[in-house]
C-alpha cells in the first residue's frame, strides 16, 4: 500500500514541471533570504557590541613585538631591566 504512494508521488514529480523545478526554485529563493537575513544580521550586531566611539584608552599600552632574532618570552610583559641582566 505505502509503496503503491510512494510509486504515485514519484510519477506525479516526474510529469508536472511545477513541482519538478518550480517548487525547488521557490524553496531555494525562499530559504536563501532567510539565510542572508541571519547572515547579514551578524555583521549588524558586531557593529553593536564594538563601538570605538565608546571605548577609553586611557589603559592602553603600547607592546612591541619581538624580532625575528629576539626572544618573544624575553619581550612579552617583562620590565626593561629584567632584560638587561639577562642579556648580558
Amino acid at each position: 500500500m505505502f509503496a503503491h504512494a510512494v510509486m504515485r508521488v514519484t510519477r506525479a514529480l516526474r510529469k508536472n514541471k511545477t513541482l519538478r523545478y518550480g517548487v525547488p526554485m521557490l524553496v531555494l529563493i525562499v530559504g536563501g533570504s532567510f539565510g542572508l537575513r541571519e547572515f547579514s544580521q551578524i555583521r549588524y550586531d558586531a557593529v553593536k557590541v564594538k563601538k570605538i566611539k565608546n571605548s577609553t584608552f586611557d589603559d592602553w599600552k603600547n607592546v612591541r613585538g619581538p624580532r625575528p632574532w629576539e626572544d618573544p618570552d624575553l619581550l612579552q610583559g617583562r620590565n626593561p631591566e629584567i632584560l638587561k641582566t639577562k642579556t648580558t
